[in-house]
């Protein structure tokens, strides 16, 4: 470590409350990251970045090796998360209606995939994304580690140093998760196959979509000696290629709450990172000599949304809505789009559809009906009729239901018709939230458990993407919600 990121340590450790916002600044990204991504983004992430970061504030004084800083960060936050997993299982072993009773995100929908929306991802970083869900809990904070690796925030010596092991046997721990990791990305790309293969349908039959290691060991049985599942993942791009371009965003409440709390102000300074912005050593003095670009940026900007730049990683600070969902109100059954008074007022922003028998026609393709072929949803002059419901875990918001009883969700970011299966992640992924569209009448339709995205017409198939905010995207999303055809 550098010896002016050392004296910032020091200065911190004195009482200087501009060094340690600068600390704070620096190392909220980092920290954000591998507590989100070992977390699979649960909404408990923010609060154990806070209890992570009060904690390294309170015990900072008593750390007697300035220079070993970052690892010491790091260790302190792997102690967090396994604190915060013992909470957890404590909390199980109490009762086995915890997610009945409490009205909590699903930890099923993880914050990475709605950065990967956000930001327009490619399939295979999603797939990549998806193949992490798979991993067994200490495996997923090693990927949450070797992912700032990846992106030069973290040494090899730092993970050996914050997990107290050897830099070898900090390597060695580091391949058995790829390894597992590469076998989860073929158990995901062989899964989204299709058409799918008969052998791997007959393997998951049964399944209730939970993925465990059980369930992992018996899938990769199959796809070891498959050649038409691993033929899937042939040609996948190296998953540190792929890491290196997934970031997780820093939420704007997250900020507001840390400034709350006085651990960073509303107007950071630049002067003192600008002094210490001197080091160049990969891991180090990398991530501490772009601290001017941290702090050039106010974090009181962040409310309307702001770039945090760090080292080579850039992460961005949405605007969060309000409230989780994004307004939107299941209309009653009529013949037509025009929201009817309510007794219960809509939110701000919403939008209608009426209950019934309904079908879509995109405004962006007139004539063009959202249908079906097989499984999956696609446009077609031959419009499909579904029943709208109010939504299965929100009813502000709709369900779509066909004719043989399946429903419309997302999966893998597809529409497609599922039957339901009773688990929370089905309701979820089934229930979509209405926000007006570019043309009287119309709407387009957000996912509950992704609210920043939508349903959108791509590549032959209906596709949940991150929406841009562009009225292009807006106009391609909208759809006018018509009357059954005759």
């Amino acid at each position: 470590m550098d010896a002016d990121h050392v004296r910032l340590v020091v200065a911190a450790q004195r009482g200087d409350q501009r060094a340690r916002e600068v600390l704070v600044s620096a190392y909220l990204p980092l920290l954000y990251n591998i507590i989100g991504r070992a977390l699979s983004g649960h909404a408990d992430v923010d609060d154990v970045v806070q209890e992570t970061l009060l904690r390294a504030v309170r015990d900072l004084p008593a750390l007697r090796a300035p220079e070993s800083f970052r690892s010491w960060l790091v260790s302190i936050t792997l102690r967090q998360i396994n604190t915060y997993w013992q909470r957890q299982r404590t909390l199980a072993d109490r009762t086995t209606l915890i997610d009945e009773a409490l009205p909590v995100p699903d930890a099923a929908a993880p914050l990475e995939d709605t950065t990967i929306l956000r930001l327009r991802m490619s399939d295979e970083r999603g797939q990549a994304a998806e193949a992490a869900r798979w991993l067994d809990a200490e495996h997923r904070v090693l990927l949450s580690l070797w992912w700032q690796e990846c992106a030069g925030l973290l040494s090899r010596q730092d993970i050996a140093d914050a997990t107290g092991v050897s830099v070898s046997h900090a390597g060695v721990r580091l391949q058995r998760m790829r390894e597992q990791l590469e076998l989860s990305r073929t158990i995901v790309a062989a899964l989204a196959a299709e058409p799918r293969c008969p052998g791997l349908s007959a393997t998951v039959s049964g399944w209730d979509g939970a993925r465990t290691s059980v369930w992992r060991k018996r899938i990769a049985r199959h796809t070891r000696d498959c050649a038409i599942c691993t033929a899937t993942a042939a040609e996948q791009i190296p998953a540190e290629l792929l890491l290196a371009g997934l970031t997780l965003a820093v939420p704007a409440a997250l900020v507001g709450a840390l400034i709350t709390k006085g651990l960073l102000s509303g107007t950071t300074a630049t002067t003192a990172a600008a002094a210490s912005a001197t080091g160049t050593a990969a891991g180090g003095g990398a991530l501490l000599g772009k601290l001017h670009a941290v702090t050039a940026h106010p974090i009181a900007t962040l409310a309307t949304g702001a770039v945090l730049v760090t080292g080579t990683a850039a992460y961005v600070a949405w605007p969060e809505p309000e409230h989780r969902v994004p307004g939107a109100v299941a209309g009653p059954t009529a013949g037509t789009t025009t929201p009817a008074p309510s007794a219960t007022p809509s939110p701000p922003g919403s939008a209608v559809v009426p209950l019934g028998a309904r079908s879509l026609e995109s405004v962006d393709r007139p004539g063009q009906f959202l249908a079906f072929d097989g499984d999956f949803a696609k446009l077609s002059s031959a419009a499909a009729t579904f029943t709208v419901s109010r939504g299965l875990v929100d009813s502000r918001c709709v369900t779509f239901r066909a004719a043989d009883g399946r429903y419309l969700r997302h999966h893998y970011l597809r529409l497609r018709l599922s039957t339901d299966d009773g688990s929370r992640l089905f309701r979820e992924d089934a229930t979509f939230c209405p926000r007006p569209g570019t043309i009287d009448g119309s709407v387009t339709l957000h996912a509950h458990n992704y609210p920043g995205s939508a349903l959108r017409p791509r590549d032959g198939s209906i596709r949940l993407d991150g929406s841009d905010g562009t009225r292009t995207f807006t106009g391609q999303a909208s759809f006018v919600v018509r009357a059954p055809l005759t």
